[in-house]
């Protein structure tokens, strides 16, 4: 795995920040508006949130936008998902260019239409070349699928010849993953008062801070990531050590 677990970190800032961007939902039903009306307010809360990023000098931004599970939602609100995807990718890329930020979707890209793909590899390649913020959007991500098609491309290494199994280790399994040559998350947020990964990034997050606030997401912004980040610096980081090994 990335270096980040195999020492003691004293950073005040994280590297990497992964949030699980939650409560859409309940912020539009408290407005008696469609849950689709939440998803939209919280793009506001996206680029707050990346900004907030910037200014605080975090290297690596993973947002969870779209799950594997979260298929089995209504019809309407799916639909609605995709066409937000749709219209953020059309309006937002060419400003992430503008500011150095590097655009990075993982997960299953595979049920997404084929004009939605097209999208997605369109707006990578645009950026790839940028050198600031790396922005990863997780859509349908799932941490056990991420962990399944690694061991895949692992065991598909070795009938090719490429390695032998006694090759895999932590740090080769690790380069085939969906955040292969990234830093692990060192904070991960969840909004909307619910205290579970829900499947996310759960081969990268062993050593992950984890962060709950109970703000829906679209009323999460500067001054609560502020909050996380300054929660994530009053804490601790032992990797397995003690206190005093830490200290000493």
């Amino acid at each position: 795995m990335s270096s980040s677990a195999s020492q003691t970190s004293t950073a005040s800032v994280p590297r990497h920040v992964a949030i699980i961007m939650d409560g859409n939902n309940r912020w539009a039903k408290q407005r008696h508006l469609p849950g689709v009306a939440g998803h939209k307010a919280g793009v506001s809360s996206v680029r707050q949130t990346i900004e907030g990023c910037v200014e605080q000098g975090v290297e690596v931004l993973t947002l969870f936008a779209f799950s594997s599970e979260n298929w089995k939602r209504p019809e309407k609100e799916v639909r609605g998902l995709m066409d937000l995807f749709m219209l953020s990718l059309d309006r937002e890329v060419k400003k992430l260019h503008r500011h150095g930020i590097r655009l990075n979707i993982i997960g299953d890209r595979q049920r997404f239409s084929a004009r939605l793909q097209q999208k997605m590899a369109a707006a990578e390649a645009l950026t790839v070349g940028n050198e600031g913020l790396i922005l990863n959007i997780a859509a349908n991500y799932g941490g056990r699928w991420d962990v399944v098609q690694a061991a895949r491309a692992a065991m598909q290494s070795c009938l090719d010849g490429q390695l032998q199994p006694s090759d895999l280790d932590e740090a080769l399994f690790d380069s085939f993953t969906s955040l292969a040559n990234m830093p692990e998350p060192d904070l991960c947020i969840r909004t909307g008062g619910e205290q579970r990964i829900s499947n996310f990034l759960i081969w990268q997050m062993a050593y992950t801070e984890l962060y709950f606030c109970d703000c829906y997401w679209p009323d999460f912004g500067k001054a609560e990531l502020s909050k996380a980040i300054e929660s994530f610096a009053n804490r601790q980081r032992r990797f397995g050590k003690t206190s005093d090994q830490i200290e000493a």
